[in-house]
């Protein structure tokens, strides 16, 4: 059986931090500094409007010369959000992680937003499930005895 994002969630936890499209950059940077991210969803009347991430300030505030106290998260979020099924396997999410060029992704259960992977996360998960693959091999496979 494939591993899930549902079940990456369920070890890293549910946990959404988002702001409003109205709030500052500033204050989306604090942000994602304190809980130590790269990306924040942004919610307007609980519906996902977009996502704020490092990319988004780098290119279009500190390369521009623009100030980040002075230009809201709205002018400068990503609009085309990519997102995906609690269903969607580990996988399935990294490819279309790589295919679509992003590196978080809001996770649905239907209309229902209900959590965020980001590429660390997925990548992590592809890594332990192939070394738990590689230790059921090992314990699976018969010892061979050598003898001269």
């Amino acid at each position: 059986m494939r591993p899930t994002i549902s079940s990456l969630l369920e070890e890293k936890g549910y946990d959404i931090h988002a702001v409003s499209m109205h709030d500052s950059v500033f204050y989306a940077i604090r942000k994602m500094a304190k809980a130590d991210i790269g990306a924040l969803l942004v919610i307007e009347k609980d519906r996902l409007v977009g996502v704020f991430s490092e990319r988004d300030y780098t290119r279009k505030i500190v390369l521009r010369g623009k100030s980040s106290k002075d230009t809201s998260v709205e002018e400068v979020m990503s609009r085309d959000v990519v997102t995906i099924e609690k269903g969607t396997s580990i996988d399935d999410a990294m490819a279309l992680m790589t295919e679509n060029r992003v590196r978080h992704l809001p996770v649905f259960d239907g209309d229902r937003l209900i959590g965020v992977v980001s590429i660390g996360d997925v990548v992590k998960a592809v890594i332990m499930n192939q070394e738990y693959i590689i230790k059921q091999l090992k314990d699976g496979w018969p010892e061979k005895s050598m003898t001269a």
